[in-house]
């Protein structure tokens, strides 16, 4: 970038135009900041982005942390304006949402390669609550394939602990040899973290936050889906379950539904 384009950018950051509107992306008046935590789950130091909704004020907003899926990132969503639109339109109910980093495959998940869920649970919550400001007891968790199965996992294995769940096309394998590459360490880690299995065993096991499901009808994870939709039905969940919107496993399904998603969060956290 030449130097007058530098100064240039050093000039509107000076002014408080965010780095993100000037790249491009219209953050609808929210604040962007990657930070980090020095994990001791997984150690480390691993990055985050936060995002705090324009004029957030003094008050202690609730919080969504976010999962990205897999091959993804801290900053996978925070280019989309759909995501931004959406967040700007809940208003005052809109959250502080956090993106957590998982790497390539942790699948969100305590494993060999560090404990991903303590790490979510134990050190993004209260860091991120205490460093912007958000009620760390009004906390919901989400995310998108892998992170979806995430947050699932998280919240059967943390009852109580979150005011709402929801997965997003989340990746649940009906068996461990159907799972992807790396998804789990053995079949005893996949065992441990079997979402379908616990549900169908106790379908009450999602039953203590409402629950947000959803997949598009040509996702691969249609069945897996499915059969959780079907144990938290017969479990009496709080579930809205969306099976039939159309569109497959990719972004341009998920940014056609953040309104969806961001208003059911920003629901659950206003009663909670």
């Amino acid at each position: 970038m030449a130097v007058a384009a530098l100064v240039a950018v050093g000039i509107l950051i000076w002014a408080g135009v965010s780095l993100s509107e000037i790249l491009g992306t219209d953050t609808h008046g929210a604040n962007v900041t990657e930070t980090s935590i020095e994990s001791k789950a997984v150690p480390g130091e691993h990055p985050v982005s936060v995002v705090v909704p324009d004029d957030a004020g003094d008050g202690e907003r609730g919080m969504l942390v976010f999962l990205h899926g897999r091959s993804g990132d801290n900053g996978s969503t925070t280019d989309d304006e759909e995501f931004f639109e959406a967040l700007a339109a809940q208003g005052d109910e809109a959250p502080v949402v956090v993106f957590p980093d998982g790497g390539d495959s942790s699948y969100w998940h305590d494993r060999d390669s560090g404990d991903w869920g303590r790490y979510v649970v134990d050190e993004v919550i209260p860091q991120m609550a205490e460093r912007f400001g958000a009620d760390p007891n009004r906390v919901a968790i989400g995310g998108i394939s892998m992170g979806g199965f995430g947050a699932l996992d998280l919240a059967i294995k943390n009852p109580d602990r979150f005011c709402a769940v929801g997965g997003h096309s989340p990746a649940l394998f009906l068996t461990g040899g159907e799972s992807a590459p790396g998804a789990f360490d053995n079949a005893e880690d996949f065992a441990e973290n079997d979402v379908l299995a616990t549900a169908a065993a106790d379908p009450g096991a999602l039953s203590s936050q409402p629950v947000f499901l959803d997949t598009g009808r040509k996702d691969p994870f249609v069945p897996g889906v499915t059969q959780l939709a079907d144990s938290l039905n017969s479990g009496g969940a709080d579930a809205t379950v969306r099976l039939n919107w159309p569109g497959g496993h990719d972004e341009d399904y998920w940014n056609a539904h953040w309104d969806a998603y961001l208003r059911f969060y920003a629901d659950a956290l206003a009663v909670c």
